[in-house]
């Protein structure tokens, strides 16, 4: 077991920016469990850590999946399940790589001047559809509250 997490960890690697020579992106940590080394010594600890971190993590998740349609910070709380998970399984710190790089993706491109004009443009023009949508709605129904309405 400890043989194929250590194939598997990736050595921490700074990029310097091409232009500058400065370093841009911090060091990653490596794949692999971050249990106490105790506990990665003896198989069956490790183990049964790994299943009390799937479950504290599963919990986590499913709490995050019940908070989406109910009020809640639903998506932070099963990015924190999977953050419990990325502690001790490589295809959850590999998911929340990926994840983190998409979403750095994302805000650099929502940043960008011409995404964001675009967006305000589209915004205002969705407003302004809206409002006169509603506003010949007001004109030819008027404003009737529903415990006024005559039989």
């Amino acid at each position: 077991m400890n043989a194929e997490s250590d194939e598997r960890k990736v050595a921490a690697t700074v990029v310097p920016d091409s232009a500058t020579g400065d370093v841009t992106a911090p060091a990653e940590q490596p794949l692999g469990s971050r249990a106490p080394e105790f506990v990665k010594a003896r198989r069956t600890l490790h183990l049964s850590w790994q299943v009390g971190v799937f479950i504290i993590g599963l919990a986590v998740v499913v709490a995050g999946v019940i908070m989406l349609p109910l009020p809640g910070p639903g998506w932070l709380v099963i990015f924190g399940g999977m953050a419990i998970w990325a502690t001790e399984f490589v295809w959850a710190q590999l998911v929340l790589r990926w994840t983190k790089r998409k979403v750095t993706e994302a805000a650099q491109r929502a940043l960008d001047p011409k995404v964001r004009r675009r967006n305000i443009i589209l915004t205002s023009i969705g407003l302004v559809i809206v409002a006169v949508l509603l506003a010949i709605y007001v004109w030819k129904f008027g404003i009737v509250m529903p415990w006024k309405i005559d039989e």
